[in-house]
């Protein structure tokens, strides 16, 4: 072959390389796995598998607490873009633009830290290892194992093409290419029924699925077509569809959000969970192999939630397929030098960011005792926090810990009840907690009600 032959044959090479890259989807976390034929082991003292906000945390609050050199700490994560998830209910209620709530993964994480931006195969734990997708193995004295969640879009038969559909009224905050949808149809609807709803089971922040309809609601009764004191008059009609039998998990608030529902003119059903989207109808299974099909007009849907494949068939994993570990120290119930935090592990709290900022110190103080041979007795206590809009400009914030008791920040310093919605607590929704997640959270340095963290 002559030099301009191998010239012509290169561009052509490169070019159909350029036509692949473009065609390819953009880089989501599925963590799935793709064997290489040139495996390569690299050490580390601690992995992190995740680069969400608990594997972000938690690898930032290590490096300012702990004694480590370049790349003893290792990040995996096959993510191009992190996202500030909470804000997408802002996004859906037309308080933000998405695009503002996202930032390149790789611009976060301390040029200190090793970055693996690739998914995970499989963990090893016997012999501390995991390996990459490529076949590449990484060894480790400590694994922490915070990938998050998965959100199924499969979960619910139809639910995908509705979603996809521009012309459709169904939507959902749980996705970065749907978020925004739903401040387009709730704002595009000017009559008929609108279904909220939430799933049986495990689901990021579990006050989402009604900050949404009550924004909602706040629009429509601004705009002319709701009336909460004579509903079945209004244009709009309004339905919370909940596989749970309450509003929310924790008494205290699910009693004011109860009163809310009724007060405001909701309908509920409860122990109701969607199954299926057939058009503009909506099929919901309760009780003993009952099915209830409703139509609608506008639907947002919450769909359901479990632990990443990769990791729920991995002996890390309970029978849920959460990541094992004491509900207390964080720590693997099995392997005491794997760890976990976040909404990949097994602890039985709400999974929500606010709980990320109380299970990191926690979680980071033990490792670093367990690498100095003490032992790992920091506790978590279950603290969680769900900042749940009940209008524009009021947010109740309901904060508790494990068995759902209240434990709020303000109620004790203050003396005030926040179960009653207020406007300071929307300010913290809507301003200072995505500021204060970027600024400071992700780089190790906010620890939620104990405020900034110290070195």
């Amino acid at each position: 072959m002559s030099s301009s032959q191998l010239l012509v044959t290169t561009a052509a090479c490169a070019a159909r390389r350029s036509v692949i890259t473009q065609l390819a989807p953009a880089a989501v976390r599925t963590f799935a796995s793709v064997a290489n034929v040139t495996p390569t082991t690299r050490n580390h003292k601690v992995v992190v598998v995740g680069g969400g906000s608990a594997g972000l945390t938690i690898s930032h609050q290590l490096l300012r607490k702990g004694k480590f050199s370049q790349d003893d700490i290792a990040i995996v994560d096959p993510a191009e873009w992190h996202h500030y998830q909470p804000g997408w209910t802002l996004v859906g209620g037309g308080l933000k633009n998405k695009e503002q709530l996202r930032k390149p993964l790789k611009s976060l994480i301390d040029p200190k830290l090793r970055f693996y931006n690739t998914e995970l195969a499989s963990f090893s734990p016997d012999s501390n290892t995991v390996t990459l997708d490529n076949g590449d193995k990484l060894t480790y004295e400590h694994l922490v194992v915070v990938p998050g969640i998965k959100v199924d879009f499969n979960s619910i038969k139809g639910l995908q093409d509705a979603l996809s559909n521009p012309d459709s009224g169904v939507s959902s905050i749980y996705g970065y290419d749907t978020c925004d949808k739903a401040d387009r149809t709730i704002k595009a609807l000017k009559g008929g029924q609108a279904i909220f709803t939430q799933p049986m089971g495990v689901v990021k922040c579990a006050g989402a699925p009604q900050k949404i309809m009550w924004l909602a609601l706040d629009h429509w009764k601004k705009s002319g077509l709701y009336d909460p004191a004579n509903p079945s008059s209004s244009p709009i009609h309004i339905t919370f569809a909940t596989g749970l039998p309450v509003m929310f998990g924790v008494p205290k608030y699910s009693a004011v959000l109860e009163k809310l529902r009724k007060e405001r003119g909701v309908e509920g059903l409860f122990a109701h969970d969607l199954v299926e989207i057939n058009g503009n109808d909506a099929v919901f299974s309760h009780g003993e192999n009952q099915k209830l099909t409703r139509k609608f007009d506008l639907m947002h849907v919450t769909p359901k939630m479990g632990a990443h494949a990769f990791v729920k068939s991995s002996p890390l994993a309970n029978e849920a397929g959460f990541v094992d570990v004491d509900e207390e120290t964080l720590r693997h119930k099995k392997w005491k030098n794997v760890w976990s935090a976040g909404d990949a592990s097994s602890l039985p709290t709400s999974k929500t960011a606010a709980a990320i900022t109380a299970q990191a110190p926690v979680l980071v103080k033990n490792v670093l005792r367990s690498m100095r041979g003490k032992e790992a007795d920091e506790e978590y206590d279950g603290y969680t926090s769900c900042p749940l809009l009940t209008e524009y400009g009021k947010v109740l914030l309901a904060e508790f810990k494990y068995g759902g008791v209240p434990k709020e920040t303000f109620g004790k310093a203050l003396r005030i009840d926040q179960a009653v919605p207020r406007r300071a607590f929307y300010h913290l929704k809507k301003d200072f907690f995505p500021w204060v997640y970027y600024k400071y959270m992700v780089k190790g340095t906010w620890g939620g009600p104990k405020g900034w963290l110290r070195d």
